[in-house]
């Protein structure tokens, strides 16, 4: 059963990633609400069916990823200003739907292993 789980969760893992990345390289102004909303849901159930083995990775990289994609957001957004070049708005987009995905699931893997903690 625990191996289902985990194939759901790297499905469904894998979908939000693809989705993201679609979002952020065909959007050239804001994300759409929904699809924002959708990315955040993703994410939720990413979250929940973390293997407790994998919690320390996954929120070494999720945190990780958050933050160098929160940086590089910013970066581009000055230089894209500066510079005036299309590209960077592209990948702008695509990390913020990024982190619209990993920040809920950082979140929840994170609680999960506070209550996993406190029940010990």
């Amino acid at each position: 059963m625990r191996a289902r789980e985990n194939l759901i969760a790297a499905k469904v893992f894998l979908a939000g990633v693809i989705l993201a990345i679609a979002v952020g390289i065909t959007t050239r102004e804001k994300i759409s609400p929904f699809i924002l909303g959708l990315l955040a849901l993703v994410g939720v159930i990413v979250g929940f069916f973390v293997a407790e083995k994998d919690v320390q990775t996954f929120l070494m990289a999720s945190v990780s990823l958050v933050i160098v994609s929160y940086s590089g957001i910013s970066g581009l957004v000055i230089n894209s200003a500066v510079l005036g070049t299309g590209m960077a708005k592209s990948l702008s987009s695509t990390l913020a739907a990024l982190i619209a995905m990993f920040v809920p699931a950082t979140i929840i893997v994170a609680l999960k292993t506070v209550f996993s903690i406190a029940r010990s």
